[in-house]
């Protein structure tokens, strides 16, 4: 189970809106996905880590399936 609430954290902490995302190049869709924890490809993290200047774990914290 994917779970991207240290993604808002980031954002909130360091004021980016998902606006700003979106001019950055993130789809809407994806956005979408993000803010009802589904998948997104290991390349939108990397741009996400990019854009926001953190790593991974600032993005998403994998829970495992019980």
């Amino acid at each position: 189970m994917y779970n991207y609430n240290p993604l808002w954290a980031t954002m909130a902490e360091k004021s980016i809106s998902t606006y700003y995302l979106i001019q950055q190049g993130i789809d809407a869709r994806t956005i979408n996905n993000l803010k009802h924890n589904q998948s997104v490809t290991v390349l939108t993290i990397e741009k996400l880590c990019n854009i926001l200047d953190c790593n991974g774990e600032d993005i998403v914290e994998i829970k495992p399936d019980r």
